[in-house]
């Protein structure tokens, strides 16, 4: 059997299920020295996975020595917001994407050796890759001035995943910047976060403060959240590419099921950890989860939300009950004015 061309592998990926396939050659990481500033700047925040070893992702090499060839493949998450209080990003409505991305990888992976043996290392968002600018350099999309990856036909809603492989494969062009003079993202960012064309100051941003900052919010950051409690999709939701955005039908991708923010603002850890399981808002975990729902209810609730927020001030831990005064203050401010 004759090796697999690079037509043979898109075909493929999209079998699999896959939205997009394109291939690029191994070797250095672009706009590597882009991101080891970054880091120095302090930009990452509390990110200290992105700073430990930062030399790692300088190539792909460090990952598979004998890479020839990065094979990046773009899967459609978008799916309409369910009409509930609180905002979820749109990737984390649903299941965990790094579990369905990961197995078609590795089913990919078995093809490639099936037909060609050689040696597949897959990769998704966990892994010491810089996988944006490998898309890009692919062909896959650009990153846009909100730093996002953004396809011509999917707009900002894809999620990446690839593969270093030893076969040499024929590469793509890569993809042009069509951003233009458009800024409709940094515009839109509520916080700041984008303090330049293609610069992201994580430390301002609600998705990093939502998600990925451990401790309390800072006060000057939490109106600007408003309503989004997990994430959020301002800067790509607002790009003039996503016209052609479809909604995709996987089943991995729809919303999860959930009660109103008082409910959950009573869930006991043991009930976040059933509910949440194999859900990207699992990785939160239970303290950080209701310290959002307190914010998003200092925010948006009313006198009805009051006596969930005030016993959660009483018998949360130190970042519940901090979080949760902070909302009855505000709620009440609102009520008499």
């Amino acid at each position: 059997m004759s090796a697999p061309t690079a037509h043979d592998v898109k075909t493929e990926a999209l079998r699999l299920g896959f939205s997009s396939c394109h291939i690029t050659p191994a070797g250095d990481s672009p706009r590597y020295d882009s991101f080891l500033q970054w880091i120095r700047d302090g930009k990452h925040g509390q990110m200290e996975w992105l700073e430990r070893d930062p030399g790692q992702r300088k190539t792909t090499a460090r990952l598979l020595p004998e890479g020839r060839s990065v094979i990046l493949t773009g899967t459609n998450y978008f799916q309409p917001p369910p009409p509930l209080r609180g905002k979820i990003a749109t990737y984390a409505l649903g299941k965990d994407y790094h579990d369905l991305i990961t197995a078609r990888l590795r089913q990919l992976c078995s093809w490639l050796e099936s037909r060609a043996g050689g040696l597949h290392r897959p990769f998704v968002d966990t892994s010491a890759v810089l996988e944006k600018p490998l898309a890009m350099q692919s062909g896959l999309g650009w990153q846009g001035k909100n730093t996002m990856l953004i396809h011509r036909r999917m707009g900002n809603w894809l999620s990446l995943g690839g593969i270093i492989s030893s076969l040499e494969l024929t590469p793509d062009n890569p993809e042009k910047d069509h951003c233009g003079s458009c800024h409709r993202c940094m515009d839109a960012c509520p916080t700041g976060a984008i303090t330049a064309p293609y610069q992201l100051d994580a430390r301002r941003c609600i998705a990093y403060l939502t998600i990925e900052h451990k401790g309390s919010i800072p006060l000057e950051f939490r109106k600007a959240i408003g309503d989004r409690l997990f994430g959020c999709d301002d800067c790509l939701s607002i790009c003039p590419w996503n016209r052609w955005a479809q909604r995709s039908h996987e089943a991995h991708f729809q919303a999860v099921p959930r009660p109103d923010l008082r409910e959950m603002l009573g869930w006991d850890d043991a009930t976040f950890r059933r509910h949440y399981r194999g859900s990207p808002v699992f990785r939160l975990k239970h303290s950080r989860w209701l310290r959002n729902i307190c914010v998003v209810l200092g925010n948006i609730g009313t006198a009805e939300d009051l006596n969930a927020l005030e016993t959660a001030s009483t018998v949360g831990d130190a970042l519940i009950r901090e979080h949760a005064l902070w909302a009855v203050k505000e709620i009440k401010a609102r009520h008499n004015s």
